[in-house]
């Protein structure tokens, strides 16, 4: 077995224990807990506040990646070339713009909880993947573009069984970057009354407790990883599938 493979059954394997029984873990963050402070975070279950935050991330990455992707393919059109500064200029503005700020914005419009946070990933993650499916159909081949309206493809033909197929190991690369920024991102959800990890980690700024800090860091940083190397695993398979169907 591969060191790599290795490591990641054994980071998972930590990842579920904790989620299950937190309290076994008790005496690996006794020593950040100061004398008389609860060690393991208990006002909301582990499990919970992880579905609730991948829900989030996920919601937020797929309605990016269907913007996303979907201006790229307008951006690259012959008739859309225009649009390309004004695409770009919205997708940075969604990244550089701080999340933070941004939930300060939209509360006194969405009100607290999940609305906000939500607006605040979704803007955060539109760059890297539009940029990605910029880079992938900007990459494919003139003479392969040829040789499709050579065979008489449609526009819609071309876009699907050869430009997409070809910008896919570049869109996925965009889209896992996207998801791996918002797992570390929503965090700051709990700041606004949304369910998500930053819960025990804002719950541990209150309270000087530095044990539900590194619970909360820890759960965020355990699933980066996983999901890291789960979507790159993905964008191997689609690379090779790619070029086996040459």
């Amino acid at each position: 077995m591969r060191w790599g493979a290795l490591i990641n059954i054994v980071v998972l394997a930590i990842l579920v224990a904790f989620i299950a029984q937190p309290q076994w873990f008790e005496p690996v963050f006794a020593p950040l807990a100061k004398e008389g402070q609860p060690v393991i975070y208990t006002q909301n279950t582990v499990l919970n506040l992880v579905l609730s935050h991948l829900g989030l991330v996920l919601a937020a990455t797929l309605a990016g990646a269907v913007l996303a992707v979907g201006l790229a393919i307008l951006v690259t059109r012959p008739f859309g070339r225009e649009f390309l500064p004004l695409s770009r200029t919205l997708a940075n503005v969604g990244q550089t713009f701080p999340p933070v700020a941004v939930l300060a914005l939209a509360v006194p419009i969405l009100g607290f909880g999940t609305a906000p946070t939500l607006l605040a990933l979704f803007l955060y993650g539109l760059l890297p993947i539009f940029e990605n499916a910029l880079t992938g159909l900007s990459s494919v081949p003139p003479q392969v573009a040829e040789a499709a309206e050579g065979v008489g493809m449609t526009g819609w033909q071309k876009l699907t069984q050869v430009e997409l197929p070809i910008a896919m190991p570049a869109i996925l690369a965009g889209i896992r970057i996207s998801a791996i920024i918002s797992l570390g991102t929503a965090t700051i959800g709990s700041t606004v009354a949304a369910s998500t990890l930053g819960e025990t980690i804002i719950a541990g700024l209150i309270n000087s407790n530095i044990a539900f800090i590194a619970q909360g860091a820890l759960v965020v940083a355990l699933l980066a990883i996983i999901i890291n190397d789960l979507l790159q695993v993905l964008e191997r398979r689609v690379s090779r599938y790619r070029l086996a169907a040459r």
